[in-house]
């Protein structure tokens, strides 16, 4: 099991950005965070293998950046150009593995989950 604890998030109005972190007891293969809006199945907006390779959904459209600071085991997602449709709980995501694996935005790349943190963006 690994904690993982988000921070962030908040209300904004459309147009504007957020950065949600995520801090990690460990280092995991593949991060990433997915998020759910009412009444909607949840759903991967970005991860990153630990080597590298980088996956956004299409509907980031270039708007979201996923990074990693490595010294503060935190995760990172800074959200621009946020739409109403942005909307929902937003969380943290970590393999179960810490050195091999895959990675993608699949639930099933992740075996380990943060509470959540809550964007609402008002048009």
């Amino acid at each position: 099991q690994v904690l993982l604890v988000e921070s962030g998030g908040g209300s904004v109005q459309a147009g504007g950005s957020l950065r949600l972190s995520c801090r990690y007891q460990y280092s995991r293969y593949c991060m990433g965070w997915f998020r759910q809006a009412p009444g909607k199945e949840r759903e991967g907006v970005a991860a990153m293998g630990r080597y590298g390779s980088i996956y956004y959904d299409d509907f980031v459209e270039g708007r979201y950046t996923i990074s990693r600071d490595s010294a503060k085991n935190t995760l990172y997602l800074q959200m621009n150009s946020l739409k109403p449709e942005d909307t929902a709980m937003y969380y943290c995501a970590a393999s179960n593995l810490a050195d091999s694996g895959s990675c993608g935005l699949g639930s099933v790349f992740f075996g380990n989950w943060g509470q959540g943190t809550q964007v609402t963006v008002s048009s």
